[in-house]
């Protein structure tokens, strides 16, 4: 399994502002677009999951973005030998929008898939974009599965809290640390201070978590545009 942080990956806009960790190791998807991760820090083993949303009336600009990624890995797999999976952790498209060359990216995977042998993967990085290449199995054709992890937000701002309440199912015996990051990329952020109904609903989801989980308390950021939130110390950490 890749440790991510040989390869730079706590410098990502995914984790740039996350506690510093001495290993990071994706676990894939189990559920939906919600992503998992196992995390060690001051010798401690923790579980970390991440889910990056965008408001529905902004998913058109995902879309987008997405397009270009989709267009990289389908000329990419015209070039390759082999059945792979390219899982995108993360991509800042609001960086990207003006200036992503699909071309380049295309060029990097089909660089990294020719030093790949079934089993291996390999953490791809292009400006923002991260991602783990993976081989399947060799054939005389080539095909990239393109795997991405942005959400759509179609609640109402106020109801934020069902994101939480979603990533802490997931976790629901913990035993051990568990840290939880959304990850909104939206241009108008979805949490907001003010909205005094959705501080309370994210207070009431967390507090009950907290019952659960009396040795170790989770920690959930909240990461947008106007910076990063630790929810249950209040901490600001941007």
């Amino acid at each position: 399994m890749l440790n991510l942080i040989d390869s730079h990956f706590q410098n990502s806009n995914l984790f740039a502002h996350l506690p510093i960790f001495d290993s990071i190791y994706y676990q894939g998807h189990p559920d939906g677009k919600i992503q998992k991760y196992k995390a060690v820090r001051e010798e401690q083993e923790c579980t970390l999951l991440a889910l990056t949303i965008i408001r529905k009336e902004e998913d058109i600009l995902w879309a987008s973005a997405e397009d270009f990624l989709e267009r990289s890995t389908y000329e990419a797999a015209s070039r390759v030998h082999g059945v792979y999976t390219f899982d995108l952790l993360t991509f800042d498209i609001h960086k990207e929008v003006k200036t992503f060359n699909y071309n380049e990216l295309q060029y990097l995977i089909i660089n990294h898939s020719r030093k790949l042998v079934p089993g291996q993967q390999r953490l791809i990085k292009y400006s923002s974009a991260y991602g783990i290449l993976q081989k399947l199995v060799e054939e005389n054709w080539g095909k990239i599965t393109l795997k991405t992890s942005v959400e759509v937000f179609k609640h109402q701002p106020t109801h934020l809290d069902t994101v939480v309440r979603q990533l802490f199912r997931l976790n629901q015996i913990p035993h051990g640390p568990l840290i939880i990051l959304i990850n909104d990329l939206s241009s108008q952020p979805i949490y907001d201070p003010v909205d005094q109904s959705q501080q309370k609903l994210l207070k009431e989801a967390i507090d009950k978590q907290v019952e659960n989980s009396i040795e170790f308390p989770p920690e959930v950021y909240v990461q947008d545009k106007n910076g990063v939130r630790e929810l249950l110390s209040g901490t600001v950490v941007k």
